[in-house]
């Protein structure tokens, strides 16, 4: 499953993908919405959660739970966001596999 790129953010939506995504550009970051709502869910304040959650839809965080990448989230964000959004039994955490 894909989404599409978030090209209508906000401006406070896009100053947190650049904080989160600090690495990429505002417009790389808003390109993989999955992986933002990922870094929002482990990384990002309250605050950030708080806006994201009104822009965005929780299908969208849904669907980046479960396609997460290994590495992105931590056990207690991983735990929290199943409980939320009501996705139990909550699945192990994604793991980085090396040949």
């Amino acid at each position: 499953m894909s989404t599409q790129p978030l090209q209508r953010a906000s401006d406070p939506l896009r100053a947190i993908a650049g904080k989160l995504l600090w690495w990429k550009t505002e417009e790389e970051a808003l390109a993989d919405p999955y992986r933002l709502a990922c870094q929002i869910m482990t990384l990002g304040t309250w605050d950030d959660v708080l806006l994201a959650r009104a822009e965005l839809t929780d299908d969208l965080f849904q669907a980046a739970l479960r396609q997460a990448p290994p590495g992105v989230m931590d056990a207690r964000s991983w735990n929290y966001w199943h409980l939320v959004f009501e996705l139990v039994p909550v699945p192990p955490l994604p793991v980085r596999r090396f040949p």
